[in-house]
């Protein structure tokens, strides 16, 4: 089950108190004080895993909690420190203040550590405050309190490319057919109901990850259909692989369902919409090969007036296949030399 939304309730450690002691042992009935510091308490650090890629756990576990730091003992025994408790979290996710708003982390690297609730330090034994004309004192601080803090989580897929367009244009086919992913395919609108990712191997190192989005729809950026769910996963892909249906089977005009799509990823992001892209005609497998020029003529031709030369491709037959995949290649390459 992929879920990419979670609520999470932390508590640092609380910091052990001081002791306050005085050392007494027979034939040194001026041993002074002796009382050890409090320990720390555990922080509450959040880590990259890169194996994972949902946030499913935290609806069974929402609570995380690290351990007190122990008080100090006499002679000077200093307390133990509470122990952190580290909470894994997939590439791409983010850590959210409810309250401000504010992304108070974000995970991007395998192995990255953040401290999202710090423990509290421990208090001042006696020991501290002797002095000179204070020998027997019996000060001690106590250990600070714990944080406790509700964060939101979301996550945003970690992608070289994204795969858009409407329900039913053909994306899920194109990513089995271009790796080993095994989305669900069907000719009924919406099959892909979350996020798949498949990684691209064109040899010679040559590899990308690809991610499948749900099907978008004229309103999405408003909350219409799954995408405004999922349009936020496709702000991290480096590009946009547009994939068009070439041939509707409601009758719709592909030219016009290209521009309803761009319509939506410019109102929910710029920066979404400035992103490079790929446009490809898919399902020309459907089309008689001697005919398909003439039948897609005044398509392409409108296509060309917006400035689109889309490519052509049947992700059933696999025919195109590759020399998309490496004209996507060549654009996310190129993508991420201009960082």
């Amino acid at each position: 089950m992929f879920v990419d939304r979670a609520v999470i309730h932390v508590r640092s450690g609380k910091g052990g108190n001081g002791c306050a002691h005085l050392l007494q042992l027979k034939g040194n009935p001026k041993g002074g004080p002796d009382g050890g510091d409090g320990g720390k308490g555990g922080d509450v650090v959040v880590v990259g895993d890169p194996h994972l890629d949902t946030l499913v756990e935290f609806a069974y576990k929402p609570h995380w909690f690290a351990t007190d730091g122990e008080n100090g003992q006499k002679k000077k025994c200093h307390g133990c420190d509470g122990a952190d408790i580290e909470i894994r979290l997939p590439l791409g996710a983010q850590i959210i203040d409810p309250e401000s708003g504010d992304i108070v982390a974000e995970i991007l690297e395998p192995g990255q550590r953040v401290v999202i609730a710090a423990g509290g330090r421990g208090g001042l034994g006696n020991d501290h405050f002797k002095s000179a004309v204070h020998q027997t004192p019996l000060e001690r601080t106590l250990g600070e309190p714990s944080v406790e803090k509700t964060y939101d989580i979301e996550l945003k897929l970690i992608a070289d490319v994204g795969f858009v367009g409407l329900p039913n244009a053909g994306k899920s086919t194109l990513l089995k057919a271009s790796t080993r992913a095994n989305p669900k395919v069907a000719d009924y609108p919406f099959t892909t109901l979350g996020p798949q990712l498949g990684i691209l191997d064109l040899g010679d190192e040559r590899r990308l990850v690809l991610a499948d989005l749900p099907g978008l729809i004229e309103g999405a950026a408003e909350g219409a259909g799954l995408g405004h769910d999922f349009l936020r996963h496709v702000e991290r892909t480096r590009c946009i692989l547009h994939v068009v249906d070439a041939l509707p089977v409601d009758g719709s005009d592909p030219v016009e369902s290209y521009r309803t799509i761009r319509r939506e990823l410019a109102e929910f992001s710029d920066e979404l919409a400035r992103k490079p892209e790929l446009v490809v005609l898919n399902k020309i497998d459907l089309l008689p090969a001697e005919d398909r020029a003439e039948l897609l003529a005044d398509v392409l031709e409108r296509f060309a007036k917006r400035g689109v030369k889309p490519m052509m491709m049947s992700g059933a037959t696999g025919e195109g296949v590759r020399e998309v995949m490496l004209s996507v290649w060549r654009m996310a390459e190129s993508a991420r030399a201009r960082g």
